[in-house]
């Protein structure tokens, strides 16, 4: 069905250290999420068995992990991050960072944590 979808609106849950998530959309093969990191907060390394997951940052700035990599990605950028590759994302300044995460399929029950 097609509808119009609204971040007030949508589902919301909280993960990590304070971080928000609003599902945008969440089908077997399309997942869509609004997220907001506050200053100094990460992720857990994890790598996912099928899903390819693309970060595009609306506001600040993200630190991504990934293949033995560190990499900044800045507001209007964004990541590819193909299954198997062990990431996380981190939030290492002092300003809030808000990013879409579009996972293709979704990550339900594809989510390996490496890092406890």
């Amino acid at each position: 069905m097609n509808k119009i979808i609204d971040k007030k609106t949508a589902v919301h849950y909280l993960w990590g250290d304070k971080c928000d998530s609003w599902v945008l959309a969440n089908t077997p093969g399309l997942s869509v999420k609004h997220e907001r990191m506050p200053e100094s907060s990460k992720e857990k390394l994890h790598y996912h068995t099928i899903a390819q997951q693309f970060f595009f940052i609306l506001k600040g700035s993200a630190t991504f992990y990934h293949d033995n990599k560190k990499e900044i990605i800045k507001e209007q950028q964004g990541l590819l991050v193909n299954p198997m590759t062990q990431h996380y994302i981190a939030n290492e300044t002092s300003e809030e960072l808000e990013f879409l995460v579009i996972s293709q399929p979704e990550t339900s029950n594809d989510r390996i944590n490496i890092e406890k």
